[in-house]
């Protein structure tokens, strides 16, 4: 489907726009474009493949632009037919700290990127979400919440046969930016301690690859306001911590610290009222667009008896890894290969 296509990532310096990169560059699109605000990023990105993967190079076009700035938005999409929306503050505590910084991303930002990709006549458009959406409790997850409302709302009001709109929403994806794992490489490297919330605190785990997988399945079998959700696994934090110390040096104590700003003990997937409606695919739910208008009146004389028997989907009541289980998820990244063998990142 993307055959002689041009693809948009926003926020596209990231973890997973270098994951999705890394699946499409040898492929046969005709383009991928990367919006985002870092030059700096940008820059080590361009020199990386640039190094890597000479002869394909040249099909990643940058720019620069904030998806708060509708305008640079418009100017990166002329000509796009698909778009990954990845631009997002997704730090728990700094969301906690500045909550209008993350309004102004990830739900205003994902308001322009959606309306442009309207006006645009993008073929489909896939934001990505998080689990922290699912009964938020911190301003990450209730912007995140957001992002997905306006998503849904979009796709009411437009025209499905000329621009697609879905959310897929995942867990924690192991060592991108700013998650757990780099952290405590670097602390064990440092010869600390690594640092634990809470032993019992639980979250889903997935690869870079997954989260791409699911976007990539989004594409091909959302249909037009739709939630999806892979049935990821998940491990409580004291087995990840475990699973690390083991894999580069098994003396390192493991210390823990308490539970942070807006954190929760598990988190959720699927909710247990999303669970009423969702649609069972296998390896993934679909959560549908509810398309019913506002003239509520009815309902007080019409409802819906049938109710799906699936109950709430969190990182409880998944399939719960072992520190062996992790060990052997970990050790197929890349990230973790290079680490183990001293590789220096940009």
């Amino acid at each position: 489907m993307f055959q002689g296509k041009t693809l948009l990532i926003t926020g596209g310096t990231g973890s997973f726009g270098n994951a999705v990169l890394q699946k499409f560059i040898n492929t046969d699109i005709k383009e991928i474009r990367v919006l985002s605000r870092d030059e700096k990023k940008q820059d080590d990105m361009r020199h990386k493949f640039q190094a890597s993967m000479p002869n394909s190079a040249g099909k990643v076009k940058f720019f620069i632009g904030d998806v708060r700035d509708i305008t640079s938005v418009k100017y990166a999409m002329h000509g796009v037919d698909y778009i990954f929306h990845a631009a997002a503050l997704k730090q728990v505590p700094s969301c906690e700290f500045f909550p209008v910084e993350a309004v102004k991303t990830n739900v205003l930002g994902t308001d322009n990127v959606l309306s442009a990709a309207i006006e645009e006549e993008v073929k489909a458009i896939i934001c990505l979400s998080t689990d922290k959406a699912a009964y938020p409790v911190n301003a990450m997850g209730i912007s995140k919440a957001l992002e997905e409302r306006v998503a849904v709302a979009k796709a009411r009001n437009v025209d499905s046969s000329k621009t697609k709109i879905c959310c897929t929403r995942y867990g924690n994806v192991m060592c991108s930016r700013g998650s757990v794992i780099p952290l405590w490489i670097d602390q064990i490297k440092s010869g600390g301690p690594i640092t634990i919330t809470d032993p019992n605190m639980t979250r889903f785990i997935m690869s870079l690859e997954e989260a791409v997988d699911l976007v990539i399945f989004a594409y091909e079998y959302g249909v037009n306001g739709d939630i999806l959700v892979q049935k990821a696994p998940a491990c409580t934090i004291e087995v990840l911590a475990k699973a690390v110390v083991e894999l580069f040096n098994p003396k390192t104590e493991i210390q823990v610290i308490g539970v942070r700003h807006g954190e929760k003990m598990y988190e959720t997937l699927l909710t247990n009222e999303e669970c009423a409606n969702a649609v069972d695919l296998g390896d993934f739910y679909r959560v549908p667009c509810d398309n019913r208008d506002l003239n509520y009146d009815k309902y007080f004389r019409i409802g819906d008896v049938t109710r799906n028997p699936l109950s709430e989907f969190n990182s409880n009541n998944t399939e719960l890894l072992s520190v062996e289980q992790v060990k052997e998820k970990l050790l197929k990244l890349q990230y973790i290969q290079e680490e183990l063998n001293g590789i220096h990142h940009i």
